[in-house]
């Protein structure tokens, strides 16, 4: 239920349970996001959060007094949260497992190791039934789910592969039902994928880019960034590369935002050549000269690798720089832009939930997700004024004039393609896979048909 000033909303929870029975209430949802919001968490989504009231102030450790924070629950079965300003889209941001509850006692009792198969205890469709590194993890199905009848998989297997080429082959001898990440359809003959009855594509809200460490020199100068952004030719790399019709990118937010709520974003920086040239000369590098080799930094992947590959190329021929190639396991590639480690960094963002916010926020000074070392007081103040603002056309306003600091005056990123979903599976054999603007593709949804052949 919402309240006539948009601004507090009154959950009524079903009876449900715990994966080991336990009964699912209001205070497992209040003490998980009370975890969620402590500083000592530090959770990298805790601005998730910050449309509550109250909540912004606790989790910046300004008050240790979790009663200030706009969460209650009155009962078993009631959860009552009280937002700062009218959020619409807060319901979708509820369906984010940033918000979902977690079974505390079972953390208390088994410390670190409370997420390890046998100790992690769930309230959703499946469980965790084994977990075995850079193989495979192993989901079983949940009795307990609310609504268990209506889940038809046992068991799923999400398959460890950052191999294109061995998920395709996986996939074509009929070892695995479905490929859901784009990266792991081999590049080299997308095209000739495209027209086939087991592809299927549809756009997405997500976008493809390069993060630029602004801490490091020449970085830190927002000419250099600039000249980089506009010395890529996007049009080569998704023509010799993805190959899958993505749409090419001077933006952060992808246009799929147009159609959702009317968000235009800003041009952007083009393709400009001589202008990217221009500005690394004013910035002290003519022609490239002096310009110190920097890295681009990439978790493993045969077509991240082909995208440095191509851009160092790029760069090379259009400003006259060396850049070297430098790739991670993903663990260890997240450490690193976490910590600042890199000079120029691969990265990617599919939207959490159907509102531009899901993009602007991620750069915001503070933000777990900006990994840049990049702040803009101008830009904090537009995003916070487009939070508050009630009106939509003067919300959306704020929101461009924020994204043209971002993507033009500052550019700490280099925006380069928009995701197209592209997804192999078999429509007579996996059921109940729909294609959706956020790319969530629930599990619980979908059924193989035992007779179809793979």
């Amino acid at each position: 239920l919402l309240s006539p000033d948009g601004k507090t909303y009154t959950f009524h929870l079903r009876e449900s349970s715990w994966s080991n029975g336990d009964r699912l209430t209001s205070r497992d949802f209040l003490e998980s996001w009370r975890r969620a919001m402590s500083p000592i968490t530090a959770s990298g989504y805790v601005d998730f959060y910050s449309f509550i009231a109250g909540a912004k102030a606790f989790s910046d450790g300004k008050t240790d007094d979790f009663s200030t924070v706009g969460v209650e629950a009155p009962d078993e079965r009631t959860f009552v949260v009280h937002l700062v300003d009218p959020t619409p889209f807060f319901p979708d941001l509820c369906a984010c497992s940033t918000l979902s509850p977690v079974h505390l006692e079972s953390m208390k009792r088994w410390g670190e190791d409370w997420i390890k198969p046998g100790h992690l205890v769930s309230n959703g469709p499946f469980v965790l039934d084994s977990w075995r590194i850079n193989d495979r993890v192993r989901l079983r199905k949940n009795p307990r789910y609310w609504n268990a009848a209506a889940v038809k998989l046992e068991t799923v297997d999400a398959l460890s592969l950052s191999s294109a080429t061995t998920a395709f082959n996986l996939f074509h001898s009929g070892l695995c039902d479905l490929i859901l990440d784009k990266s792991l359809i081999p590049s080299f003959f997308v095209d000739r994928l495209l027209p086939l009855s087991y592809c299927h594509t549809s756009p997405i809200l997500g976008a493809y880019f390069y993060r630029f460490n602004v801490t490091r020199k020449p970085l830190s100068d927002p000419r250099v960034r600039q000249a980089l952004v506009l010395a890529i030719d996007r049009s080569r790399l998704v023509a010799r590369i993805t190959r899958g019709g993505e749409p090419t990118a001077t933006a952060f937010t992808p246009p799929g935002f147009r159609e959702i709520c009317g968000y235009d974003a800003p041009a952007g920086l083009g393709y400009d050549p001589a202008r990217a040239r221009t500005l690394l000369a004013e910035a002290g590098y003519p022609g490239g000269k002096g310009f110190p080799l920097l890295s681009i930094l990439y978790n493993s992947s045969e077509q991240n690798e082909q995208i440095a590959t191509e851009i160092q190329a790029i760069w090379k021929e259009n400003l006259g720089i060396g850049v070297s190639l430098r790739n991670q396991e993903w663990k260890v590639y997240l450490s690193s832009m976490d910590s600042l480690d890199y000079d120029i960094a691969r990265s990617s963002w599919v939207a959490d939930y159907p509102d531009p916010n899901t993009f602007l926020n991620c750069f915001v000074t503070g933000n777990g997700n900006n990994r840049t070392g990049w702040s803009s007081s101008e830009y904090d103040a537009l995003i916070d004024a487009a939070r508050r603002e009630v009106d939509r056309p003067r919300r959306l306003a704020l929101l461009q004039r924020a994204e043209a600091i971002l993507v033009e005056k500052e550019a700490p990123i280099a925006p380069i393609y928009n995701y197209v979903g592209i997804n192999l599976y078999r429509e007579g054999r996996l059921l109940g896979f729909h294609a959706n603007p956020i790319d969530d593709h629930p599990i619980r949804d979908m059924a193989i048909t035992p007779e179809a052949k793979p």
